[in-house]
């Protein structure tokens, strides 16, 4: 079951002290759920509120440390759900803070020995061509507009794809350095 609040502030103060009921699992939810591989031990759903996103980079940052990433690459990692997360909720739903986005996270595994991580991204939104999914002009100085660069500077492999009925999937993976995988400093990440 999924818990669902209500938004702070709102009704009697019995109301906003009431005992928080869980929601019955949509159809759809449930679907989406039962479509996970069987090699995804994690599957987090959340509504598209960004009262969740300190939810989601805690959860992947302690996937990624569990998976053998330092400290540093888990928190990149985490930064680039963060920003995954956060496109999906202000351009794939505009804004919208009660529909569904679920989250897969799983080991690489080769030759029985961990080799890196997968993370797959599902939504309702409406579906963008991927070609179109890009990042703004690095050179165009202002805030915003970078998350797809962050993402795909922090990941090895971004996969952007419409989902058979409706909404997006994202495949994001990333390895070990230890195993080819990316190996960025710091300092990459601030001049991007």
């Amino acid at each position: 079951m999924a818990i669902q609040r209500g938004r702070p502030g709102a009704g009697t103060d019995d109301e906003r002290h009431a005992p928080v009921k869980a929601r019955e699992i949509r159809e759809d939810d449930a679907q989406a759920m039962n479509d996970a591989p069987n090699d995804a031990p994690v599957i987090l759903t959340i509504r598209s509120d960004a009262r969740y996103l300190c939810l989601a980079r805690a959860l992947v940052g302690a996937f990624a440390r569990q998976a053998g990433f330092d400290e540093r690459c888990a928190g990149q990692v985490a930064l680039a759900i963060d920003e995954a997360l956060c496109n999906v909720m202000r351009h794939g739903y505009e804004g919208k803070s009660d529909q569904p986005i679920w989250m897969r996270l799983a080991t690489i595994e080769e030759q029985d020995r961990t080799v890196g991580m997968r993370i797959v991204i599902e939504d309702e939104a409406r579906q963008v061509e991927p070609a179109k999914i890009r990042s703004r002009d690095l050179a165009d100085i202002r805030p915003g507009g970078l998350g797809v660069h962050i993402i795909r500077e922090i990941m090895d492999d971004v996969l952007y794809e419409p989902r058979a009925d409706r909404g997006m999937r994202l495949t994001l993976t990333r390895r070990l350095p230890s195993e080819g995988g990316r190996d960025l400093p710091v300092r990459n990440l601030e001049s991007s």
